[in-house]
């Protein structure tokens, strides 16, 4: 046992040093991370219109060595394996304790089989059922039994761009089910479809934001013939694509989009912006739809039939230097998004940092969250990214604001860091985890690309009473896998899901990139006596 522990300690650190040459500087969120898009900042975001890029500057940031490139053509056609339901017993575990003792929880195998699992979503009609959504293209039914049915609900692998089974952001990278999808069987996917003609040449691919309908005779199977496109946004680069597409409490639907791809927010596709000190980047343009975070009306049409609406309480409708569809922006990667079941209904966004700091914000509308003038609370220098700048502005010329995360932790390409990129989460609000209710459950996808070994973390909401609290940062800790022989998950971390109960899920892989049948949805439990926050 002591010989296996020393050689796994050595395969990691040499992965680390491997990891650190292939990160893309952590290249965009979570396990089985997203990629990345971009358009001109003159054009508004429109399911037909071409974008046209404005004055590039090459990329810093190289991509992978040691993983081909993905080849532009048709996916196999083959019948995919179906993953298989399966539950394991569960160890005594501790709820949260006072700080300086062990926050515990167990996880449940709720089914396994799959490639890259990125999302779970309950289907709101009463029957128990839930759609598992993987990256390769792949949409299942877990039935209201436990068991994934063998045939899948939806396969989009023939409209998507050939993946990268090394490595890849790219994919099927968000669903999100109708408010009253129970009445009318309408839901949404994010996919990352070959380049469309009218894009920039060379550029890497095309984002479809698409609609489908559940099939009229078999509630189990979606009609692959009812894809009604909403919006493309043509992507220069392979990675920082965002993904985790969520309907808000208003019955809007959000859409996360990463900064164009690469490092730095600069190189093929990125605009120039007003911090001049920093040669980049989309992210700091509200007229251009990267690195922001979009919101739309899926339930009625815009003008000149436009497949979708502004909502008129958007914060730049009618700024002649913003987008409509603009709701925030300033990320790099906001590969994972959320909205808090309760409360105040907030929405959490984890945004995948670059070589210093991964960190998660709560995101209102209008606001500036910092990239690339900051990552995190930290000033960021594009020329030279692993130091900090001493110091750097805190609002843009005009004078907004750049909002600081509640949630930040050191990247794992410094020393004493956590891990390579922050998997945005949610926060709990189901009832078999009492003294969790209202803080928020996280994670981080891997302390390596050559091992999984994702990290379960948890951040504790300051109290609402606590005047001297608000505006700091949200204490965070691991959370032990108290079922696990070692308490570590040993996977790598690829998302969270949550159920229609407020219980919560975890997606899994053992490989960093598309391949193999070793993907898991887990749940979050606890059989143990229950402690007390303090």
């Amino acid at each position: 046992m002591d010989m296996r522990r020393d050689r796994k300690r050595v395969v990691r650190l040499f992965a680390l040093l491997i990891g650190a040459l292939l990160l893309l500087a952590a290249c965009g969120g979570g396990a089985a991370t997203p990629t990345a898009v971009v358009e001109g900042p003159e054009d508004a975001v429109q399911p037909t219109e071409a974008v046209e890029p404005t004055e590039a500057v090459e990329p810093t940031e190289p991509a992978p060595t040691d993983t081909p490139e993905p080849e532009e053509t048709e996916p196999a056609a083959e019948e995919p394996a179906t993953p298989t339901p399966e539950a394991t017993a569960t160890a005594v575990a501790e709820e949260p304790t006072p700080e300086g003792r062990t926050w515990a929880v167990d996880l449940e195998l709720v089914a396994d089989g799959f490639t890259a699992p990125l999302a779970i979503a309950p289907v709101e009609d009463g029957s128990g059922r839930h759609l598992v959504m993987d990256q390769t293209g792949l949409i299942y039914v877990l039935d209201g039994e436990g068991q994934v049915l063998d045939t899948p609900f939806l396969d989009v692998r023939d409209r998507m761009v050939t993946l990268d089974e090394g490595y890849d952001e790219r994919g099927l990278l968000g669903l999100a089910l109708h408010p009253q999808y129970a009445d009318n069987g309408r839901f949404f996917v994010y996919y990352s479809a070959p380049l469309r003609g009218e894009a920039p040449q060379g550029w890497d691919h095309t984002s479809h934001i698409s609609e489908f309908q559940v099939s009229a005779d078999d509630e189990n199977v979606a009609d692959p013939g009812s894809e009604r496109v909403l919006m493309q946004v043509d992507q220069p680069q392979g990675n920082h694509d965002g993904g985790q597409i969520a309907f808000g409490p208003d019955g809007y639907l959000y859409i996360p989009l990463g900064d164009g791809g690469g490092a730095n927010d600069t190189g093929e596709g990125h605009v120039d912006d007003w911090y001049d000190f920093n040669d980049g980047g989309n992210a700091q343009v509200p007229q251009n739809p990267l690195g922001s975070i979009l919101r739309i009306d899926v339930d009625d049409e815009g003008d000149e039939g436009q497949p979708y609406a502004i909502p008129q309480d958007n914060p730049f409708v009618g700024d002649e230097e913003a987008l409509d569809e603009t709701w925030a922006y300033g990320f790099r990667n906001p590969f994972r998004i959320s909205f808090d079941m309760g409360g105040d209904n907030e929405l959490f966004v984890g945004d995948a940092g670059q070589d210093r700091w991964e960190e998660v914000s709560i995101v209102e509308a209008g606001g500036n969250y910092g990239w690339s003038v900051k990552e995190g609370t930290h000033c960021f220098d594009a020329a030279n990214p692993g130091q900090e700048l001493d110091e750097c502005p805190d609002q843009t010329p005009d004078g907004q604001p750049l909002i600081d995360p509640v949630i930040e932790y050191l990247n794992g390409n410094q020393e004493g860091g956590l891990g390579l990129v922050v998997v945005g989460g949610y926060v709990y609000r189901g009832s078999a985890l009492p003294n969790f209710v209202g803080h928020y459950f996280f994670g981080d996808w891997s302390t390596s690309f050559g091992e999984g070994d994702g990290t379960l973390l948890l951040a504790l909401r300051p109290d609402a009473g606590d005047e001297q609290a608000q505006g700091e940062m949200w204490p965070v800790q691991e959370v032990t896998i108290a079922n696990a022989e070692d308490g570590r998950l040993n996977e790598y971390l690829l998302s969270f899901g949550q159920d229609s109960d407020g219980e919560l899920y975890l997606l899994t892989s053992e490989t960093p990139g598309p391949t193999g049948q070793t993907g898991k949805v887990y749940k979050i439990v606890h059989r143990g006596a229950a402690a007390e926050l303090n």
